[in-house]
């Protein structure tokens, strides 16, 4: 699939890095098997997906040297882009505060240099900003732009930034792809930021099309309930009360699509993303080889109009999420 106007053509699924970083900071998965993580992206690799999305943040540097650790065996042939983003800034003395957003420009290129160490690569694919910071977009973006053009970096996005943001950094350089949060429950970016990306010929890889895992067909009620404390996921308004309950429903609602496709039920929210016009591709997370199996064949689900309608008055039936559809 062409991204955007780069010169990348990537899968429609892409390996996400964000559960590989480990528990031990602010918005962890809880404890990680790193022999297992490398298994999984080398499995995904191996079952033809060409590109990872990772970031510095995610395990405070520990991901990035998960992922450059996987692909140690690949060559250039054969080796998949690296997706990675700047932005959030750690506390080393403590790793369990939160990360604050930071775009200040001598920042971000120490940053880039951070990522290009860990990631033991002399460019990285794609290199985002990963949330809106407290200095104007107009700054952070012209850094990108200019790592582009010294060559650091292939090419540029921005994550979690809305159309007026992507407008500001359009002025300056052309904004190669958005990061945005989508799913069957997180509809927000329907509209607007995928209809400004689809104007602009920038691609849109969206992250969570799972929901950080409630749209897998696996998750329930117990399992939410028994999340470790060092789980970002035990403190989540989804994961809990009233708001889980309408979730599960959903999920329940789509087993019996899964089943007419002979598919997972993951498969199944993912291709709902991948039906959207503007969308290029969906971020997938996994922490062992047998998740991704769960979720590899959704860019060959095709959802028919029926199929989607189902969805739809699934979703309006049981009140899961927010925002259009």
């Amino acid at each position: 699939m062409p991204f955007g106007t780069t010169d990348m053509s990537i899968t429609r699924v892409g390996f996400g890095a964000w559960a590989i970083g480990g528990g031990s900071w602010a918005y962890g998965w809880g404890d990680q098997d790193d022999d297992a993580s490398v298994a999984a992206i080398r499995h995904a690799v191996e079952s033809g997906v060409n590109w990872i999305d990772t970031a510095a943040v995610y395990g405070l540097g520990h991901s990035e040297e998960v992922v450059a650790r996987a692909l140690q065996p690949y060559g250039d042939a054969d080796r998949p882009y690296v997706f990675t983003k700047c932005g959030l800034v750690w506390d080393e003395n403590d790793r369990r505060v939160e990360p604050r957003r930071s775009g200040d420009a001598a920042g971000v290129r120490r940053e880039v240099e951070a990522s290009l160490r860990r990631l033991g690569t002399e460019r990285i694919d794609l290199y985002q900003m990963h949330w809106p910071a407290p200095e104007q977009v107009q700054e952070y973006w012209q850094v990108l732009v200019d790592l582009k053009a010294e060559g650091k970096v292939r090419a540029v996005g921005l994550s979690n930034h809305d159309s007026k943001q992507l407008d500001a950094a359009e002025a300056i350089g052309h904004v190669d792809s958005l990061q945005p949060p989508f799913s069957l429950i997180n509809r927000d970016v329907a509209g607007e930021e995928l209809e400004w990306c689809h104007a602009h010929d920038t691609g849109v890889i969206v992250y969570s099309p799972m929901q950080s895992g409630l749209l897998t067909g696996a998750f329930t009620a117990e399992r939410a309930a028994s999340l470790p404390a060092n789980d970002w996921r035990s403190r989540d308004a989804e994961f809990t009360g009233e708001q889980l309950q309408r979730n599960l429903a959903l999920v329940a609602a789509l087993w019996p699509i899964a089943d007419r496709h002979e598919t997972t039920v993951a498969s199944i929210a993912i291709a709902w993303c991948l039906a959207y016009e503007g969308v290029t591709a969906a971020i997938v997370g996994a922490r062992n080889p047998r998740q991704v199996d769960g979720w590899a064949g959704a860019p060959s689900v095709d959802l028919s109009t029926a199929d989607l309608a189902e969805i739809a008055d699934a979703v309006r039936r049981t009140g899961a999420g927010h925002g259009e559809i």
